[in-house]
């Protein structure tokens, strides 16, 4: 709920700071006080438009900051943490609207910066005004729907609803699938069984490239290699370097018995020598006859290397993908025999899924048609007290064609209104008006109150142009609502109806000095609420006759109409 308003420089306000509690509260006082600029200052709060013409004339800027609490499962803390706003859950929360005189605007939720758009998202779920000039919520026929569900408790059947939904498109999305999958493939079958012969006969396989292109430039250099590797060998098979380390090796046998074994491992390492060289020698001879000097044997590996980067590039892939390749176009011809098995197994699960989508959606449908029939008559009961005893509610439940069935079912819901008898019934904004239409919004926020999150309702001189019982039953309501959703703030000129108030707050205009008005704001207790309602009642002059109404009035409040 709102617990705290601080207003600066805005209109007529130059520092106004207000607590609130739970319950009803009512705002009173002399047409122009400056009552309305209290609800444009708390809807700037919470994200609307900003205005510059709202900035107090001599200031530079204006700046209203809203206090909320909330209870820990509200929706709010979600969006919060979304947002990555640090917050205490049960600790209050502030929402701050800064406006300039040049029209620039920022907007702060616990001081971090936020976009306008998310405050006003915040908004839609803290506050909600109804009025002669601005209402929100029920007018959007797009919320209807989900007010219906929540007024029912419908949520399990809504989640079942939902999941057998979601199976099914599931099952219509691989069914598309596999029909795309087979359309492309018969559209592309000459050239699938064409591409699969010709990769078959040539039989790429992985890495084939990188060993044509190596043994390509052996065979282009193999004349060159050929001498390196032939004068190599006959390096290492020369007889003087042969005779010279064998000599090497004598001599020092031969001293071997002077030396006690100091010269062993310079022997060793002769001998190991000599023998490394020999192989060598024989590692390089096989190389020699390794090397393909064969004309024809490179034509043919250039041939084959050239042929492959071919179809690589033909079929827009790398050599070495081709197998795989090979593999796909094979599984899609294959899928040409048995895609139409598949299709009709899918199908036919297809049509089980939307068999049992429908049977949790009409059981939704019923569900909904129960409860639009037990807030209509909800409704109905509450018209004729408040001077609208001609007026007719019903909520209309209309089937959708399937291509819209949803997530939420088969309906479309709408809530219509006609306040004369014989008036077509039409939506609600369109039939009611002014005052009207907020005490429609009060006979419906008393049927859903208990359903909605919103704990903070609005009603601005939902009591216009009426009065006496009507008025009272008006307060009554007003009081009724704040007991369900925790906190109703109103604007009313009407004694019956402030009233009923737990907390009555006065507005008025003064002059603080000479040119210079400025609206001021006071919480009334006592005598003091007694002589504002005694106002109320008889005008400028208040009368000990208006005074004795007044207590008689505050003695009845709460008395059922």
């Amino acid at each position: 709920m709102l617990t705290h308003l601080s207003i600066r420089d805005v209109v007529l306000i130059e520092k106004l700071d207000l607590d609130f509690s739970s319950g009803l509260c009512v705002f009173t006082g002399e047409t122009g006080a400056g009552k309305s600029i209290l609800l444009d200052s708390l809807a700037l709060a919470t994200g609307a438009r900003s205005d510059s013409s709202l900035v107090r004339t001599g200031a530079k800027q204006l700046s209203v900051t809203a206090e909320f609490i909330l209870p820990e499962d509200h929706p709010v803390y979600t969006l919060l943490e979304e947002q990555g706003i640090d917050f205490e859950k049960n600790e209050p929360f502030f929402l701050r609207r800064v406006v300039s005189v040049d029209g620039k605007s920022r907007a702060f939720v616990n001081d971090q910066s936020v976009s306008a758009s998310f405050l006003r998202r915040l908004g839609e779920f803290l506050i909600e005004i109804h009025g002669q000039f601005a209402t929100h919520g029920l007018l959007n026929p797009a919320t209807h729907r989900e007010v219906l569900d929540s007024y029912g408790g419908l949520q399990k059947l809504k989640d079942e609803t939902l999941q057998a939904y979601k199976a099914w498109q599931a099952k219509i999305s691989e069914k598309q699938k596999v029909q795309e999958n087979l359309k492309r493939s018969r559209e592309e079958e000459d050239f699938l069984r064409h591409s699969v012969d010709e990769l078959r006969r040539f039989n790429p396989k992985a890495g084939e490239e990188e060993e044509l292109s190596e043994r390509r430039a052996l065979m282009m250099n193999a004349e060159k290699i050929a001498e390196g590797l032939n004068n190599a060998r006959q390096a290492l098979f020369d007889d003087n370097l042969d005779r010279s380390l064998r000599q090497a090796q004598r001599q020092l046998e031969n001293l071997v018995r002077y030396s006690e074994g100091r010269f062993e491992p310079v022997i060793e390492s002769l001998g190991r020598i000599m023998s490394e060289l020999n192989e060598d020698a024989a590692l390089l001879e096989t190389y020699c006859n390794e090397l393909d000097f064969d004309p024809n044997a490179q034509e043919n590996v250039e041939e084959r290397l050239f042929s492959l980067r071919a179809l690589a590039r033909k079929h827009q892939v790398s050599a070495d993908e081709l197998p795989d390749l090979l593999i796909d176009f094979e599984r899609r011809l294959s899928s040409l025999d048995k895609g139409g098995e598949d299709l009709a197994r899918l199908s036919g699960e297809e049509e089980k899924l939307r068999l049992d989508y429908l049977d949790f959606a009409q059981k939704l449908s019923s569900s909904r048609q129960n409860i639009a029939q037990k807030l209509d008559d909800g409704v109905a009961r509450e018209l004729p007290a408040l001077k609208l005893n001609k007026a007719v509610f019903k909520t209309q439940i209309e089937r959708l064609p399937e291509s819209l069935w949803n997530a939420d079912g088969l309906d479309k819901v709408a809530f219509m209104a006609s306040t004369n008898s014989g008036q077509p019934l039409s939506a609600l904004a369109k039939v009611a008006s002014g005052g009207e239409l907020a005490r429609f919004m009060l006979a419906l926020k008393v049927n859903l109150a208990a359903a909605e999150k919103t704990q903070t309702l609005i009603f601005d001189e939902v009591d216009a142009a009426i009065g006496g019982a009507t008025a009272s039953a008006v307060g009554e309501r007003l009081d009724r609502l704040s007991k369900q959703v925790c906190q109703v703030l109103t604007i009313t000129h009407s004694p019956q109806v402030a009233c009923f108030g737990d907390h009555h707050f006065k507005v008025r205009k003064s002059e603080v000095e000479a040119g210079k008005v400025l609206t001021m704001v006071s919480q009334l207790n006592g005598k003091e609420r007694r002589e504002e309602i005694a106002r109320m009642l008889s005008g400028a002059k208040i009368t000990e006759a208006s005074r004795a109404a007044a207590d008689e009035l505050l003695k009845n409040k709460g008395k059922t109409v």
